[in-house]
């Protein structure tokens, strides 16, 4: 059974490996090399499916100022297309929908093939942002275009923890044809807890079943990329961000607490009366980039 069967009936486990293409600038034979090597370096790891992100500016989300210039990356349904044809599991590839008039968004997602492609539709970083297609219209397109094609939405911790109404939210996407959802990256495992805990006492109560979701985890190399994570909206406590802050080799600790939040919230989501899902942490092996552990329904 692929990833997208174990989605689709929401049974058995997944463990998916996400990355976001090249800069925009990259000329097509470099593209090609990284894609050659990217492969390479994650087929020993026997993943179950690819995650593309779609970096979009989000400027307008957080008036700070940014840690990182934003760099425009390939497209990355076009970076699947011309340059990962060797790769063998279903891709999830990210849309962030604002960007794209609606007749091209409904060209791709009807060219797509559902037994090898799923997608991840993202909204606008804020109501103030110029929107070419709105979510709600993307959602749309995917029923009318490719019904058969599995959509997911993406999950903001975080969010919940501030407003206490993520789950709220993820029941409407549910409604409008999310299969599955996505979390921005991990570090506050509380706020991630409640969200999970929330959302299926939610479900349980509406007599709905819950969809499968992947928790995301990423590890950072230095404080500027943490102050990059809390710019995105990661809420990173405090106790980690003195640990990393002290430690001889700031990957290597940030790698030792993604592992640690990582089976810590498997083992939350697997207890019987709690569990909407089981986890595979034995899988959950270090690489570079974010690791994203994908659970099925228990």
């Amino acid at each position: 059974m692929n990833l997208i069967s174990r989605i689709d009936t929401g049974r058995s486990e997944f463990l998916i490996f996400a990355l976001t293409p090249p800069r925009l600038a990259t000329d097509r034979e470099r593209a090609q090399e990284i894609a050659d090597a990217t492969i390479a370096r994650l087929g020993p790891l026997g993943l179950d499916g690819l995650i593309l992100y779609d970096i979009d500016d989000e400027a307008d989300r957080n008036p700070a100022e940014r840690p990182f210039p934003f760099m425009p990356t390939l497209d990355p349904a076009d970076y699947l297309a011309n340059h990962f044809g060797g790769w063998g599991t279903p891709v999830i590839v990210y849309r962030a929908v604002s960007k794209y008039a609606p007749g091209e968004l409904r060209a791709w997602l009807s060219a797509q093939d559902p037994k090898r492609i799923m997608t991840v539709l993202v909204g606008a970083g804020s109501s103030g942002a110029t929107v070419r297609t709105s979510l709600r219209d993307a959602h749309a397109l995917r029923r009318q275009a490719n019904p058969e094609m599995l959509s997911g939405g993406v999950a903001i911790p975080e969010r919940h923890a501030r407003r206490d109404d993520e789950h709220v939210r993820l029941l409407a996407k549910q409604d409008a044809g999310c299969r599955f959802f996505v979390t921005q990256v991990v570090y506050d495992i509380n706020a991630a807890k409640n969200l999970v805990s929330d959302y299926h006492y939610a479900c349980r109560a509406q007599d709905i079943s819950p969809a499968p979701f992947v928790f995301t985890f990423s590890v950072c190399g230095s404080m500027k990329t943490l102050d990059f994570l809390r710019w995105l909206g990661v809420e990173v406590p405090r106790w980690i961000e003195n640990d990393l802050t002290h430690a001889a080799d700031t990957l290597q600790a940030s790698y030792q607490h993604a592992l640690t939040t990582a089976t810590e919230l498997i083992a939350y989501c697997r207890r019987p009366r709690r569990a909407v899902w089981n986890q595979r942490g034995k899988r959950l092996d270090q690489a570079s980039g974010d690791r994203s552990v994908g659970p099925a329904r228990s």
